[in-house]
C-alpha cells in the first residue's frame, strides 16, 4: 500500500526545472539558516572566542573527512540519492543548532550538515550534466548562478527581518524547509540517465592518493602550483578566525545604533550583510572596467601581493579601530579586496596548470586552504579568549603577511619546452 502510494505521489519533472527550483529553494533556505547563525551562537549559546573557532573548526575537518566516503554513493549508487540525504541532513543540522542552544548541540548540528554538505557536493553538477548532456549544460550552470544571487539577496533579508522576532527563528524555520525541499525532490526528481561510475574513475582513498601524488609532481615543475599551495595554507591558517570571530567583535566592543527605534543585532547584521556584498559587487566592477590591464595580466604577483596587504590592513583596522562605522568600512575592504582576488588568482593557477592534471591541483589547493583552517583556527580562537579578540584578528593578520611575500616574489617562469611565459 505504501509503495503504490508513493508511486503514485513519484511524478519526475523536467531535469532543468528541477535543478532550478531545487537550487533556489535550498539556496533561499540556507542563507535563511546562516546569515545570523553567528550573532545567534554569540548573543543565545553565548560562545567564547575559543568555542566559537571550535565549531568553525569541526565543520571544516567534517567536510573534509567525508568528502571522499559521501563522493562513493554519487558516484556508485546514484546521484539522485546523494543529493536527497544531503539536504536532509543539512535541514537537520540547521534545525538541531537552532532549536537546541548549548555548545555540544552546535558543535554536533555542524558534524551533520556538514556530512550533508559533502553528500551534495558535486552530486548536484554531476546529475545536471548527466540529465541535460555536456553539451547542453554551460548555460544551464550560469543561469542556476544568476537565480542563486537572487535568493542570496532575498534570503539574507528574510533572516534579518524574522531574526527581529527571535533570532533562532530563520535558523530553526529555514533547517525545516530544507528537510521539505528534500522531500520535494524525493518526489519530483528525475534520474534517467545515470550510469555507474567506472571503477578506476571512483573518487576512492585510492584514487585521492594517486591524485595527490600527480599534483606533487605538478606542483615540483611549476613554481606558480607550488606557490599557491604555500599561499592557500597560510590564507587557510588566518581566514578560520576571522570569519568566527568578526561578529562577535562587533558585539561586544560596539554598540549598534538605533534604527526605527531597534538595536536589534538580526537587524544590524542583516544590513551588514547586504551592504559588503553590494560593495563588493561595485569594487569589482568598477576595478575590472577601469584597472583591466592590471586584472588581465598574465603574471598579477603584484597586484595580488597588494591585494593580500590590503586585506591585513582591513583585519588590523576591524580589531583595532574604535568606530563603528570606520572598523565596519575595514572590514569590508578586507571583503572587497578577497572578492577582487578570487578570479584572478583562479585565471593564474589555471593557466598554468595542464588539464588533465587541473582537477587534481585544483582539489590539493582547496585542501591547503581547509588544512589552514583546521590547523589554525583552536590556537587562534584560543588565543582571542585569552588575550582578547582583538589580538587574535591582529595575529591571523600578520600570519597572513607570508602571502603576500610569496606572491611578491614569485617570478615568470617558462616552460622547458617553450619560450613563452606561462605564469
Amino acid at each position: 500500500m505504501l509503495a503504490a502510494l508513493w508511486r503514485r505521489a513519484h511524478r519526475p519533472a523536467d531535469a532543468t526545472r528541477v535543478y532550478y527550483v531545487g537550487n533556489a529553494f535550498i539556496s533561499l533556505f540556507w542563507v535563511l539558516s546562516t546569515t545570523l547563525n553567528i550573532v545567534y551562537q554569540v548573543t543565545v549559546v553565548d560562545l567564547s572566542a575559543f568555542q566559537l573557532v571550535v565549531v568553525g573548526t569541526v565543520l571544516e575537518a567534517t567536510c573534509f573527512l567525508f568528502e571522499i566516503p559521501t563522493g562513493i554513493v554519487a558516484d556508485l549508487y546514484s546521484r539522485r540519492l546523494s543529493i536527497i540525504i544531503g539536504v536532509l541532513l543539512m535541514g537537520a543540522g540547521f534545525t538541531l543548532q537552532g532549536a537546541v542552544p548549548t555548545f555540544w548541540a552546535v558543535l554536533s548540528a555542524q558534524v551533520v550538515w556538514g556530512i550533508g554538505y559533502t553528500f551534495t557536493s558535486g552530486a548536484w553538477e554531476a546529475w545536471i550534466t548527466d540529465e541535460v548532456g555536456e553539451d547542453s549544460v554551460q548555460p544551464v550552470f550560469t543561469r542556476e548562478q544568476q537565480i542563486d544571487l537572487a535568493a542570496t539577496f532575498v534570503g539574507t533579508a528574510a533572516a534579518g527581518l524574522l531574526g527581529l522576532v527571535n533570532v533562532r527563528l530563520p535558523i530553526v524555520l529555514g533547517g525545516i524547509a530544507v528537510m521539505l525541499a528534500a522531500v520535494g525532490l524525493a518526489l519530483r526528481m528525475p534520474e534517467e540517465n545515470f550510469h555507474r561510475t567506472p571503477r578506476e574513475e571512483r573518487e576512492t582513498f585510492a584514487h585521492m592518493a594517486r591524485s595527490f601524488k600527480e599534483g606533487l609532481a605538478t606542483a615540483r615543475t611549476r613554481p606558480v602550483v607550488r606557490s599557491f599551495l604555500l599561499i592557500s595554507l597560510f590564507v587557510g591558517l588566518a581566514s578560520e578566525a576571522f570569519d568566527r570571530l568578526w561578529t562577535a567583535r562587533i558585539l561586544d566592543d560596539f554598540q549598534l545604533p538605533s534604527l526605527f527605534g531597534s538595536r536589534e543585532p538580526a537587524l544590524w547584521f542583516t544590513i551588514f550583510a547586504l551592504i559588503s556584498a553590494a560593495l563588493s559587487l561595485a569594487v569589482s566592477l568598477v576595478v575590472n572596467r577601469w584597472a583591466e590591464r592590471a586584472v588581465r595580466n598574465p603574471h598579477p604577483n603584484r597586484l595580488l601581493a597588494v591585494l593580500i596587504l590590503v586585506q591585513m590592513v582591513g583585519v588590523v583596522g576591524l580589531a583595532l579601530l574604535g568606530n563603528l562605522w570606520i572598523a565596519l568600512a575595514a572590514m569590508w575592504l578586507r571583503a572587497a579586496a578577497q572578492k577582487l582576488a578570487y578570479p584572478v588568482q583562479a585565471a593564474w593557477l589555471n593557466r598554468n596548470v595542464d588539464s588533465a592534471s587541473r582537477a587534481t591541483v585544483l582539489s590539493m589547493n582547496s585542501q591547503a586552504d581547509a588544512i589552514g583552517q583546521v590547523v589554525g583556527g583552536p590556537p587562534l580562537g584560543a588565543l582571542g579568549s585569552r588575550s582578547g579578540i582583538p589580538v587574535a584578528l591582529v595575529t591571523s593578520a600578520f600570519v597572513l603577511a607570508p602571502a603576500a611575500a610569496v606572491y611578491a616574489r614569485l617570478k615568470p617562469t617558462k616552460t622547458p619546452t617553450d619560450s613563452v611565459p606561462i605564469s
